[in-house]
């Protein structure tokens, strides 16, 4: 840390009388020395943090800090105040101010000490040196870890973030203690927005609190500096979880099943023992939390072990559920304005250059034009972020990049998928590079999108592009040509996919392939079939669940019939999750029957004719559809296929298998509107 705080940077006699004033007058040392460029925008920085949350600490500490893109390098000051200022901690005003600016590329090694800091910040022998310091540069020194105070435990050298990793064998080893009784286990995690001080005080706070109580802690810091995440072991042994958070927990859902604390960063670091207390407390009541899964294809990231096709589904989830809400708006913006203003509007003039308030054609044209707009981000998007899904943020820029190139070059859809994992496995080579210390700061704002960016363009521009291009071209060809049983074989053959898994990567691999076909200008009159067909056949099983629950009510159970009401909507919407409830409680049964539905009406779709230019609306846009009432009889054909077999399916079961209690015995305490089914309901429906 010795170039992060210098004696130049330390006023010991601070005469500041507010957390502004103080936060400007540490800043202008800073900016002294070079390592601020811009005063006020790095003020505005701190300021900008500052009302997310305040920064002052119990214990008489204070702790403005911030990214910001006007710092040079990670830099500290630090104030030592006589009167105090405010900074809004609990327990009054505090003393010592430490400002922290990180740049906003920082590089591990200094944030790695940056969080040492912080934890040393929890240790009162080390504050109260701080306050007993006599001169600038004992006090530098003291802070830089070269004069320790007595009892400190060494926390400015870089093995701080290493104390996660000891505790985690500490409380696999304890549990073979002699006597057979081991203290309470927890495991933790802290974060906090900027991920430089809060994150890493928090940790340390539970951890000395734990020591206290007689308990086992853990303490996964997700910082800025990264983090190593716990050993599933240590999780699993766990007798309670703290979490401590003011962004969200990453792969939250490990902690599932758990007596849990969920809370802000500051609590942990202001009330540690009293969050100890708390979850023992739900430990001995037998709360737990249900399983969560996590908000981001980022956050699921996968396990060790983990297949190839695994990881390969996931990542080319990640772009596609990113894509299909540019599909549904852009799709269903062009649709309304082909309503509107007729097949011609596809030719009207730009509504900058043209545009008339009371024309029915002009509204037409605005909508056409900003789906049209919508629709060009499909492939960026979806390359993008299927690059994010494997190596995080920096796997965006060239992701999108290639994407777009992929459009520029005419390699369309398949285009998007290559050069998303071209983009993916690029950033994770670069990652791996030991780069010297020097280059670290510049690395995730420069070098890796600008190396990437260019590796991913001479592979599409030069290499792969093409020949993809030609694949992308003859694959649309075929489709164009497809006629008579071709066609109907292929209308089937995805509505079998539809109804697969009902909302599963199979169902999102034939939605996503009839998106992609009609993701163009001016798509051809065979893609706009098959988006038809797919759309009609993922109707198809809530639909009939809807309507079998409605005819043969005594085959299902109570919970059933309540979700087949809801059915009616889902299915009519395209929302084919709406038979999931009956799927999971009788899978054998529902899921053979739905994919013979679906494919009858894809086969049908496709041998009507009917066309669909909006990737999305059920039968909200059936005036969109060509052929409209044979693609209704379609839809209807299939629904009654499955009802059909359904109703056959379950009543075979019924006369052939063991007898089962009444259909509302079964469910009387389920709520109405359950998606689930009970243990007791599956053990009375054998498979």
């Amino acid at each position: 840390m010795s170039d992060t705080i210098t004696a130049d940077l330390v006023d010991l006699d601070l005469s500041a009388d507010t957390k502004e004033a103080a936060a400007r007058a540490l800043a202008e040392r800073m900016a002294a020395h070079g390592r601020v460029t811009d005063l006020e925008g790095f003020l505005a920085d701190v300021a900008a943090r500052e009302a997310q949350m305040p920064t002052g600490l119990d214990g008489g500490i204070g702790i403005p800090h911030c990214r910001s893109a006007h710092v040079t390098e990670p830099t500290l000051a630090f104030g030592r105040s006589a009167s105090g200022i405010d900074f809004g901690a609990p327990d009054g005003p505090a003393d010592l101010i430490f400002l922290i600016a990180a740049p906003a590329g920082a590089d591990d090694a200094h944030l790695t000490l940056l969080s040492a800091l912080a934890r040393r910040l929890m240790n009162t022998e080390f504050t109260d040196a701080l306050r007993a310091a006599t001169d600038a540069e004992a006090a530098a020194a003291l802070i830089r870890g070269e004069e320790t105070a007595s009892g400190d435990t060494g926390a400015g050298s870089e093995a701080a973030p290493e104390r996660a990793a000891e505790g985690a064998e500490a409380a696999s080893g304890s549990a073979e203690a002699a006597s057979g009784d081991r203290p309470f286990r927890i495991v933790a995690v802290t974060s906090c927005p900027t991920g430089i001080a809060h994150t890493y005080m928090a940790a340390e706070s539970l951890e000395n609190a734990g020591r206290e109580a007689g308990v086992e802690i853990v303490v996964e810091t997700q910082g800025s500096a990264g983090f190593t995440r716990l050993d599933p072991a240590v999780i699993a042994a766990a007798d309670g979880v703290i979490l401590a958070h003011d962004v969200p927990v990453r792969d939250k859902h490990r902690f599932a099943g758990k007596p849990t604390v969920d809370t802000g960063v500051k609590a942990a670091v202001n009330r540690p023992a009293a969050l100890i207390t708390e979850v023992r407390d739900r430990a001995a009541r037998g709360e737990t939390t249900e399983a969560a899964s996590a908000s981001t294809p980022v956050e699921r990231a996968g396990t060790d072990g983990e297949g190839y096709g695994t990881l390969l589904r996931r990542w080319l989830m990640s772009g596609v559920s990113y894509m299909v809400p540019f599909v549904a708006a852009g799709g269903l913006l062009i649709a309304l304005g082909f309503a509107i203003g007729g097949y011609e509007i596809n030719e009207a003039p730009s509504v900058m250059d043209h545009f008339v308030w009371t024309q029915a054609d002009s509204w037409g044209a605005l909508l056409f034009q900003t789906g049209g707009v919508a629709f060009g981000f499909l492939v960026p998007v979806l390359a993008g972020y299927i690059a994010y899904g494997m190596a995080d943020r920096p796997g965006l820029v060239p992701g999108f990049v290639g994407g777009a190139i992929s459009l520029t070059i005419n390699a369309g859809f398949l285009g998007g998928l290559a050069a998303g994992l071209i983009a993916g496995g690029v950033v994770l080579a670069i990652q791996k590079v030991n780069i010297p210390a020097a280059l670290r700061g510049i690395m995730p704002v420069v070098v890796i999108p600008l190396i990437s960016s260019a590796v991913v363009g001479f592979l599409m521009f030069v290499v792969i592009g093409k020949p993809i291009a030609e694949a992308q071209k003859g694959m649309t060809d075929w489709l164009n040509g497809l006629t008579g049983t071709n066609a109907v074989l292929l209308g089937a053959l995805l509505g079998l996919m539809m109804c697969f898994d009902l909302g599963g990567p199979v169902n999102k691999v034939a939605y996503t392939f009839a998106t992609a076909g009609i993701a163009v200008a001016d798509p051809g009159d065979s893609a706009m079939k098959i988006m038809a067909a797919v759309m009609a056949a993922g109707m198809v099983p809530p639909l009939a669940m809807a309507l079998a629950t409605t005819v043969r009510a005594r085959l299902f159970n109570r919970a059933e019939r309540e979700n087949g009401k809801a059915a009616w909507v889902l299915g009519a919407s395209f929302i084919s999750e709406g038979a999931i409830p009956f799927a999971a409680a009788d899978p054998l049964r529902v899921i053979p029957a739905s994919m013979a539905g679906g494919a009858v009406t894809g086969a049908l779709s496709m041998a009507f004719g009917a066309t669909l230019r909006a990737p999305h609306g059920g039968v909200f846009v059936v005036p969109l559809i060509g052929n409209p009432l044979l693609y209704l009889v379609a839809v209807a054909a299939g629904v009654g296929v499955t009802t059909a077999l359904v109703i056959v399916l379950k009543g075979l079961r019924r006369t052939t298998g063991p007898a089962a209690p009444a259909p509302d015995a079964d469910t009387a305490a389920a709520p109405a509107g359950s998606t689930g089914t009970s243990k007791e309901t599956v053990a009375a429906q054998p498979l």
